[in-house]
């Protein structure tokens, strides 16, 4: 009986000190972060690039996404009136995108109508380049960095390799779950900058969408006022 309770004693008292072993061993995501290696550098550098141009973009967007009702609106009572230099000055206030097509449209009044419609598409591309500019580079990221983590982690799992076979007599599991998830992290670094950037990129692509979309119908008004006139 006494045995019985010196046993159960010791497995208590071992099972408090894997226990409090465990909690002293327990690994942060800063952790995680700082054990992934050199090939985490890249990865934390694409996802400052990748945050930098959304919000770059995103603030860009905003403001040429300002509604051109008003200012159409007003447009067509200068040029009605012959007022062409106010509605020059009128445009080149608002300064976005459907304001610099139809300045360029005001500025060839008395020309063909073809060459108005040239004119106003020609600046239309330009804007439009302008309101995609970086997005190239966002959608590399979103490519690039899950790429990057998978080589991180075949790196990192060589290195746990040989590590391995360097060792002599018995091999540590704990020396081969150390090597495996510490390779495995910029796996998972790596997705999650490709994936934020994947979602950064489809959302400014579906505002850039719209943004041309009101700049088409914006210039096709213009268009069907001058034919009025």
């Amino acid at each position: 009986m006494i045995l019985l309770q010196t046993l159960s004693t010791d497995s208590l008292s071992a099972a408090d000190s894997l226990a409090m072993g465990a909690s002293e061993e327990s690994i942060g995501l800063l952790d995680l972060l700082i054990k992934g290696g050199y090939m985490m550098v890249p990865l934390y550098l694409l996802f400052i690039l990748a945050i930098f141009i959304f919000f770059e973009r995103l603030i860009t967007l905003k403001k040429a996404s300002t509604n051109s009702a008003p200012l159409m609106d007003q447009v067509k009572v200068l040029v009605q009136s012959g007022q062409t230099e106010k509605a020059k000055i009128l445009c080149a206030g608002a300064n976005t995108p459907v304001a610099n097509m139809i300045a360029k449209g005001v500025e060839r009044i008395g020309s063909p109508l073809k060459n108005i419609e040239v004119s106003i598409e020609n600046v239309g591309k330009i804007e439009i380049y302008k309101l995609e500019k970086n997005l190239n580079l966002l959608a590399t990221v979103s490519g690039a960095a899950p790429m990057i983590g998978f080589l991180g982690t075949v790196a990192g799992m060589i290195q746990a390799f040989i590590a391995i076979a360097q060792e002599e007599g018995m091999v540590s599991p704990k020396l081969l779950s150390e090597g495996i998830y510490e390779a495995m992290i910029t796996t998972a670094a790596g997705l999650v900058v490709g994936i934020v950037a994947y979602l950064g990129y489809n959302y400014l692509v579906s505002q850039v969408s719209k943004l041309v979309h009101n700049m088409e119908y914006s210039s096709i008004e213009f268009i069907d006022l001058l034919q009025d006139k």
